[in-house]
Order: C-alpha cells, then sequence, then structure tokens
C-alpha cells in the first residue's frame, strides 16, 4: 500500500470514530470536513502525502473559509487553488448553518490563518511539491463546531466529556500518522498542537523533535504584528538555516 493510501485510509478511520459522536449546548452545529470535502483531502494527500516527511506539522481544527471550504488544511481557496493546482468538487454537510455555508472552491471569502501560512511557505517554495517533498501539513482534528450564531467554536469550548472520544480518536489518528510519515521534526502550529505532538510521541516513545511555531490566527496580536516573520524566525532555530 502506497504511504498516501495509508494516510486516507487512516483519514476515513478517524471520521468513521467521529461521525457518531454528538455534542451538546453551546454547539448547534457540527461538520466532519473529510466526510462531506473528502474529495479535498483526499486529492491532497494523494498528490503531496505520499513520501516520507521530515517534518510533520500540526494544526488544531479547520477554520470556516479554509478546510470546511476545500477540505486541504489551512486550505485558503486561492493558495488551494492556485500554489497546489486543486481544484476538488467539495459537498455539503448532513446539518448546514445558514450563516455558515459550504460553497466549495467557489467561497469569494479567504481564510487569513491558511493565506498567512501557505502564502509563507509558497514564497520560500514557489513550485508546491519543493515543499512538499519534505513537509506536511494536517490538522489534529477534522471537525468543525458553531453556535447558533455561527460563531466558530474552539475544542476548548466544548464540554470536556464530549471532547474526551474526540481527543482519543484524534489522538490515535496522529499516531498513525507519525508512524507512517516517520518525521524527524513534530511541529505544532500553536502551543494547543504542539502539546498533541508531545502526547503523541510520549505515546509512540517515538524519536524526533518536537516544536511549534506561532499560530497565524488574526486573533492572536502576536500573528497581526508579522506572522511570516516571526514564522520563519522560528523555523530556521527549529530546522536550521540550511534547512528552512
Amino acid at each position: 500500500m502506497k504511504i498516501s493510501e495509508k494516510l486516507i485510509l487512516a483519514g476515513r478511520e478517524l471520521a468513521d470514530e467521529l461521525r457518531p459522536l454528538e455534542f451538546s449546548d453551546p454547539v448547534t452545529h457540527t461538520y466532519l470536513t473529510v466526510d462531506y470535502a473528502a474529495e479535498g483531502y483526499e486529492g491532497y494527500l494523494e498528490k503531496f502525502g505520499n513520501s516520507k516527511k521530515r517534518v510533520l506539522m500540526l494544526g488544531m481544527n479547520p477554520g470556516p473559509f479554509g478546510m470546511a471550504q476545500t477540505g486541504v488544511p489551512f486550505g485558503e481557496i486561492a493558495m488551494v487553488r492556485d500554489w497546489m493546482g486543486l481544484k476538488p468538487k467539495i459537498g455539503k454537510p448532513e446539518k448546514e448553518h445558514p450563516k455558515r455555508k459550504v460553497l466549495g472552491m467557489d467561497c469569494p471569502k479567504s481564510e487569513v490563518s491558511g493565506r498567512r501560512l501557505w502564502g509563507c511557505f509558497s514564497e520560500k517554495f514557489p513550485v508546491a511539491k519543493d515543499f512538499f517533498k519534505d513537509h506536511l501539513a494536517i490538522n489534529f482534528c477534522p471537525l468543525i463546531w458553531m453556535k447558533d450564531t455561527g460563531a466558530n467554536l474552539t475544542p476548548d469550548k466544548i464540554r470536556a466529556a464530549e471532547m474526551a472520544p474526540v481527543d482519543a480518536a484524534c489522538q490515535k489518528h496522529l499516531r498513525k500518522l507519525i508512524e507512517v510519515l516517520e518525521p524527524e521534526y513534530l511541529i505544532g502550529v500553536g502551543a494547543y498542537a504542539e502539546k498533541r505532538m508531545e502526547e503523541a510521541k510520549a505515546e509512540l516513545g517515538c524519536g524526533g523533535v518536537v516544536a511549534k511555531i506561532l499560530h497565524p490566527s488574526p486573533a492572536s496580536p502576536a500573528a497581526n504584528r508579522g506572522w511570516a516573520e516571526a514564522a520563519e524566525k522560528q523555523l530556521k532555530a527549529i530546522l536550521g538555516e540550511d534547512h528552512w
């Protein structure tokens, strides 16, 4: 089985574990991106995930105008279409919020986090395959939670008892990715993801350097003061000047 096929199978197994889960107030809508946007997610893995990686980067969960629309982690539409060369057909979540419609590649809004992350990487690697030769970015969790207003809910806002099976399934999936990809560097995009990487490394008893870079979210004042410059500096410190 090809490496990309192993990653795709692992993603399908994760979806099977997450699909039956239910969430209570304040959650009114839950999108399982790897279901309705499977063509985007699996196309990303098929094109860019068919080799072992030196660096595995981990995000938290999808944004409403990124992976929710494209199926690609941090999947800002223009970067997915123009840099990655992916044009997936995206379906609809089972229960769609009227204020958070899934328009797929036709969505007119841009995911700021994805634009910053992939924009930075595409400047250093104008040809996408050059970046993905040694690197891959994945989200820890493929679920999006929303309030009745359509506002996004981060995992820390979900009841702990309801998040426990989510975390267990996602952590098992992360361990599988690490086993398949055998990365030398486990880089969390933000502190939350770094902690998940540390847990996975401890559970596997494997090698690899765990580190983090600043999350590119516009909710972060530090990210709004020059995220690309900060991330470049951090990546050079982690990976070395010769490799970044």
